[in-house]
């Protein structure tokens, strides 16, 4: 198991609201994992039981920047959506609604 698969967590409006709604957390994670890599990995760190993993690859991306406008590429990135069983939750996002 490499603890290196799990690159980041995603946090964004919709994020908060998968994990506040169907307990589904949002990962950026390496592009060479496989599903049954990142179970492992998210298990492993944060000590929880996963039910279902769904990965998206965001292909790479055009952008306009600088003073000259010059086009830039962005690499690929891969995210993970990771679907908890129920009754466990990760402590890293803050979801509370207070």
């Amino acid at each position: 198991m490499n603890p290196y698969i799990v690159v980041k967590p995603v946090i964004t409006e919709k994020s908060l609201r998968l994990a506040n709604t169907d307990n589904t957390y949002v990962f950026e994670v390496q592009m060479t994992s496989n599903k049954n890599q990142i179970k492992e990995a998210i298990e492993k760190l944060f000590e929880v039981k996963v039910e279902r993993i769904r990965t998206i690859v965001n292909q790479r991306e055009l952008k306009r920047t600088g003073k000259k406008r010059m086009m830039v590429k962005f690499g690929k990135t891969k995210k993970a959506l990771v679907t908890l069983k129920s009754g466990q939750s990760i402590d890293l996002f803050d979801i509370s609604e207070e």
